[in-house]
């Protein structure tokens, strides 16, 4: 007798529900990034084979050396540069403003670079402004991934309202950073004069105005472009604010005579630079001229060089266009300032 069941056949529904579930479904693969085999900085040293292999002393010797090339790479741009500073010159006195944008190690020496003309030269921190990719918190940690957008610097050129005095310096030791280029391109579509700076040779870009090449060549570490490509940015970037300040008088002679004394390190310099102004001047009389001056160096100077009040002492600065050598210049004949080559 056959033996009967109440068991029903599992419907449809709970068959699917019990059968085995498929995972998620594998992501499409990520495009290929552009071959940037052909970029100088990506190539291969000759001088690194077998670089993990090299006793310590002979790896340091070696990372030492090859910076040399970097000095050399910013000798042979020099006369590029002395044309950049002379254009910025009058841009900058007109009420410009030089700009730099980089990603990652050209980002951040741009913003060092800019960070530093207050102290240095007592100049208006909004003369000299670094922008990076990634925004400020890629100074301390990196955001290399923002280097990829083209538009990435769209909001804070809009921010800064780029405008035709203003020269954008687009910083890329390969020359092929999206983020920069396209940077270089909207300050271009907003009227400003735009350079780029990079350490491998390339076609100028239609977004540029000037090409600038540090011709660095390819790294010990093979790409590591903060090596050698970044002391020649570096050295570049010295030369460019440092000659654009003292073609706008923040210098006299040899001396930073355009610093405030707002500590002690910067007051013994303010007192040593009116010292070697005025030969035979104390230390104490030195300090007293820089106290009547509220800390200003040049006005000091101008103070001790023609006798006159910090009021008339400033405006005849301001007169002279910040340049203390005219500025010093005696108004009756007797208070003459004499070099020390005199």
């Amino acid at each position: 007798m056959a033996s009967s069941s109440n068991e029903q056949p599992p419907s449809r529904a709970q068959s699917l529900e019990d059968a085995p579930q498929a995972g998620p479904l594998p992501a499409s693969p990520a495009p290929l990034p552009p071959d940037r085999s052909h970029v100088a900085t990506e190539g291969r040293h000759p001088r690194s084979a077998d670089l993990d292999l090299l006793a310590t002393d002979a790896l340091i010797r070696l990372l030492v050396e090859d910076q040399h090339a970097a000095v050399i790479a910013v000798e042979r741009a020099s006369a590029a540069i002395a044309e950049l500073v002379e254009l910025l010159c009058s841009r900058i006195a007109a009420g410009g403003r030089l700009i730099y944008l980089g990603a990652g190690t050209s980002g951040r020496l741009g913003v060092l670079d800019a960070s530093e003309c207050p102290p240095t030269f007592h100049s208006d921190p909004a003369q000299v402004v670094g922008v990076i990719a990634g925004g400020e918190s890629a100074l301390r940690r990196s955001s290399e991934g923002a280097e990829d957008d083209p538009a990435g610097a769209a909001a804070e050129l809009g921010r800064l309202t780029i405008g035709p005095l203003d020269t954008l310096i687009g910083i890329a030791a390969g020359g092929t950073t999206p983020w920069v280029l396209g940077a270089l391109e909207l300050g271009k579509h907003r009227g400003a004069t735009t350079v780029l700076l990079t350490c491998a040779p390339r076609e100028q870009p239609a977004s540029c105005d000037r090409l600038i090449i540090l011709e660095s060549g390819p790294e010990i570490l093979t790409g590591s472009t903060r090596l050698k490509a970044g002391t020649a940015t570096k050295i570049a970037l010295n030369a460019i604010t440092t000659g654009l300040f003292i073609r706008l008088g923040k210098c006299h002679d040899h001396l930073m005579v355009d610093l405030r004394a707002t500590n002690a390190k910067l007051r013994d310099r303010a007192i040593r630079v009116l010292q070697t102004l005025q030969p035979g001047l104390g230390r104490a009389d030195a300090a007293t001229a820089l106290e009547r001056a509220e800390g200003s160096a040049k006005v000091a100077a101008v103070m001790l060089a023609t006798g006159l009040s910090r009021v008339h002492a400033e405006a005849r600065l301001a007169e002279c266009r910040g340049q203390l050598r005219g500025a010093m210049e005696s108004l009756d004949g007797d208070h003459g300032f004499r070099s020390r080559r005199e």
